[in-house]
């Protein structure tokens, strides 16, 4: 069994991906990053704006999911300079409380549409 998972809480795909599958009672989550819902571009800032953006993004896909931050097994952080590495790390953990899921950081040369980070999610299905 495989559900579709889209939300106006997160930007609309910019290729040819869904924002989320769950499929047997987990969420697999395209990678997020600071792209504003609303407008479709990405937020003003550094660091510290683009990962909050980008956790409120996860975030709501996860929701429309049925699912939750809390519930994250599982997450891939690509970054384009891990110098800036403590700063994102700060606001994942905030983010991520008490639930720490496992998780891969990697970085990258570049990303789409110039962010410089983007994290993607599996977690527990509601």
């Amino acid at each position: 069994m495989r559900k579709l998972v889209s939300t106006d809480g997160a930007p609309k795909a910019i290729g040819p991906y869904e924002q989320a599958w769950v499929v047997s009672g987990m969420v697999y989550t395209s990678g997020q990053i600071a792209l504003d819902p609303k407008s479709g571009e990405m937020v003003p800032g550094g660091i510290v704006e683009q990962a909050r953006r980008v956790m409120e993004n996860l975030k709501a896909v996860l929701e429309a999911a049925g699912s939750s931050l809390d519930r994250v097994v599982r997450t891939n952080v690509y970054v384009t300079d891990l110098s800036q590495f403590g700063t994102m790390n700060g606001i994942y953990a905030e983010c991520f409380g008490l639930n720490k899921p496992a998780r891969t950081t990697v970085q990258v040369a570049a990303l789409p549409r110039g962010a410089v980070v983007e994290i993607d999610a599996v977690a527990i299905a509601g």
